[in-house]
């Protein structure tokens, strides 16, 4: 368990404790009685909980509270209903003892190192409720182990998430192209066949991936360096291919005129590009886009394929293992029952025999349970397909980076391509200059730091 919490926690524990007494006074009802208890119950557990939930969810976390509840018959489950990114905005300008936050709530990957550097997060058992939930294949080489910070496991998985390849069959098969087939950012044919919006970075790094370009990474002694402040002549390769491909790519877009790389109008360009009868094919995205990309390219136009459908300069595309964990508020370190309430909630939650009802609530996609358990359920095949594609997709994917310091990479990248915009490169090097001048004043704002 973490200690550095004690300090604010001592502030409040006796409160806390005097709360908890007078809240476990009386049972709830005859049916928690020895005779009306469900056969494993354990009424000795007594304490109340908040959860974080979203309206989409409400249905399926009350039923696992409900399950809760048959194990710890005098626990209190109550339910904070806010999003996810506006309940840790909260979290983010007050602290652990805010009473609008959360006791148990869902945070993405990315978001640990900054709750972990404002300690708010407790300590949890994961690979104890990994052993008690089941299906985990190497837990730490999955994002469970994304959640370990200086030996503790701040988050428990939730869900795991990645980029898939979309194709619009329709505009495929207008352009005489072949969509089962892997596409090659070099030989598409017209701007729009390939939609690519990597000026962001979250797209960037499935191209930089793909030939091992470390945008920022942590050496063997833990010093911060990356790839994009070398020369480009020292630059291996398969990395100065990708940075011409990319370069070319950009290139296509500009002269033909079209908003692509337009942090605001790219956007929609490739909401419409996609749309069936615009010329749009292959499109890289997250399973979160099902819906909108089903409805652009048409009912029974829509093919999902993992990423590596797409290529560039050879190499498949690749992203990140990403996803959210379900994280408990420090606040309830050192108080055994309730942390007990919120770690069966954990379990309750991300149950493999409720993984179904999970995807229809939340969209989220369990690591712990086989594609075969969605491929045989009663989900929608566009359902099953974005499904099998992030599993496959998941797989073939190297950790996402969460140190605290890869925050300044967005806009590195970003300012850095769109500045082609304006500078008008002649050619890859010239371009590539621009994502190094941004890359080394990035690292040099580190050292000063």
């Amino acid at each position: 368990m973490k200690k550095k919490y004690k300090g604010l926690l001592a502030a409040t524990m006796a409160l806390a404790l005097v709360l908890t007494a007078c809240g476990s006074k009386k049972d709830k009802g005859s049916k928690e009685g020895s005779q009306g208890q469900t056969a494993g119950a354990d009424d000795s557990v007594k304490g109340k909980i908040s959860v974080q939930v979203e309206d989409a969810w409400k249905d399926y976390y009350k039923a696992a509270a409900d399950r809760v509840k048959k194990k710890y018959p005098n626990a209190e489950i109550e339910f904070i209903n806010t999003s996810s990114f506006d309940h840790l905005d909260v979290l983010d300008q007050t602290d652990a003892t805010n009473k609008d936050v959360a006791d148990l709530f869902a945070m993405p990957a990315d978001r640990l190192a900054g709750l972990n550097s404002k300690q708010v997060l407790a300590s949890i058992d994961s690979q104890k409720l990994a052993e008690e939930i089941g299906g985990f294949k190497d837990f730490d080489k999955g994002i469970g182990g994304n959640f370990m910070v200086d030996g503790d496991y701040l988050a428990f998985p939730y869900n795991i998430e990645t980029l898939v390849t979309f194709v619009n069959k329709k505009n495929a098969e207008d352009a005489g192209i072949d969509p089962s087939k892997p596409i090659e950012l070099n030989d598409v044919k017209t701007a729009e066949e390939v939609l690519l919006p990597f000026f962001d970075a979250w797209y960037g790094v499935a191209v930089t991936n793909s030939s091992g370009i470390e945008l920022l990474g942590k050496d063997k002694d833990k010093k911060l360096f990356s790839d994009l402040t070398k020369d480009y002549k020292d630059l291996e390769p398969e990395k100065q291919k990708t940075i011409k491909a990319i370069y070319d790519y950009w290139k296509k877009h500009n002269e033909k005129g079209t908003p692509l790389f337009d942090a605001e109008a790219g956007w929609a360009y490739v909401d419409d590009s996609f749309t069936t009868g615009n010329g749009g094919i292959f499109r890289l995205a997250g399973a979160w886009d099902t819906a909108t990309a089903t409805k652009q390219a048409g009912e029974g136009n829509l093919e999902i394929y993992p990423i590596d459908h797409i290529t560039v300069a050879g190499k498949p595309l690749v992203h990140w293992k990403g996803g959210w964990g379900l994280a408990i508020n420090a606040r309830l370190e050192g108080k055994d029952n309730e942390m007990a309430i919120a770690e069966q909630m954990i379990k309750e939650i991300v149950n493999p025999k409720y993984a179904i009802d999970l995807f229809k609530a939340t969209g989220k996609i369990l690591e712990n349970v086989d594609a075969s358990v969605y491929a045989d359920s009663d989900l929608s095949d566009s359902d099953k397909a974005v499904i099998d594609a992030t599993i496959k997709s998941y797989e073939n994917a190297p950790a996402r980076p969460l140190f605290e310091e890869w925050g300044s990479v967005w806009d590195s990248w970003k300012n850095a391509v769109l500045s082609w915009n304006s500078v008008n490169p002649k050619n890859e090097e010239e371009a590539y200059k621009q994502l190094q001048a941004s890359f080394k004043s990035m690292m040099a704002n580190f050292k000063q730091q």
